[in-house]
């Protein structure tokens, strides 16, 4: 006989967990804890993006195609961030980081979970104006490589001129902002020269480990994603990555509590979640 509690849960719930430990299994990106109601919402928009009627059939269509799993996967992970957004986040790093990044001769600064580029690109407009473009690399990773490609592009859609020099400013930005984008058939694009700023690459916070050693790491709005466990682990990557002064930026709704080191760090600012590495 069936356990009542087994019994008792809908079938697509059961389907539903079976699909999170298959992607987990096959990608190694965890999105078992993550709230069930965006999950169930984002799930339901690739079964008929996919045109499948189930969610078994989208498990079965993630497991045999690559870039179907890509697309799950940049569905769920990618967050709808625009240029600049939460303005106060970049005036902070503007008044607090910038000029103690300028005391290091070179500087690598390290956005993990870029989605669309939206961060990466504010931080190049940032380093240009401090004058810091000359000696720094901006390296921008995500899970999933179609939004990796996405944010190569550097494409500012559904968004106006207006709202974005408005956020600009709010930033801290004195220039026009106009001075940092083209326009070309009503596609508004981040120029070349910041583009070319950036070295955009594949990498899995939950899989991988440090790749290069940094000044400023940017993880804005992705930790708050993971369960306790995954958010540590990602934590212990990012203190191997950063040189000791240097600075981890993070989210409004996360924090430094789960980082297994989080005594080595103190917190520079009293509004925003950023922290310099003391030993």
């Amino acid at each position: 006989m069936i356990a009542p509690s087994v019994a008792a849960l809908p079938i697509t719930d059961i389907e539903l967990s079976l699909l999170l430990e298959a992607v987990y299994r096959v990608s190694g990106f965890d999105f078992r804890d993550y709230t069930p109601s965006f999950v169930k919402r984002r799930v339901s928009e690739r079964m008929r993006a996919e045109d499948v009627s189930t969610i078994s059939a989208l498990q079965d269509r993630l497991l045999h195609d690559a870039e179907a799993l890509d697309r799950f996967i940049y569905s769920v992970s990618c967050r709808n961030a625009k240029l600049f957004d939460e303005p106060a986040f970049y005036a902070e790093l503007r008044a607090v980081v910038i000029p103690m990044l300028r005391t290091f001769p070179s500087l690598r600064i390290w956005v993990a979970g870029c989605g669309r580029g939206e961060d990466v690109y504010s931080l190049a407009i940032l380093l240009r104006e401090a004058g810091l473009s000359s000696r720094s690399r901006i390296y921008a990773t995500d899970i999933s490589a179609t939004a990796i490609q996405e944010a190569k592009k550097g494409l500012l859609a559904g968004d106006t001129l207006d709202s974005l020099s408005r956020r600009y400013r709010d930033a801290g930005g004195e220039a026009g902002f106009e001075e940092y984008v083209t326009f070309m058939d009503g596609v508004t694009r981040i120029q070349r020269s910041l583009r070319e700023q950036v070295v955009f690459s594949t990498h899995n916070l939950v899989t991988d480990g440090s790749f290069n050693v940094c000044e400023l790491i940017v993880c804005h709005d992705l930790l708050g994603q993971f369960n306790k466990a995954l958010a540590f682990r990602a934590h212990q990557v990012f203190f191997e990555s950063l040189v000791r002064g240097g600075y981890l930026a993070l989210g409004p709704s996360e924090s430094i509590s789960f980082s297994p080191h989080h005594r080595c760090y103190e917190r520079v600012s009293q509004t925003e979640q950023i922290h310099r590495r003391v030993r």
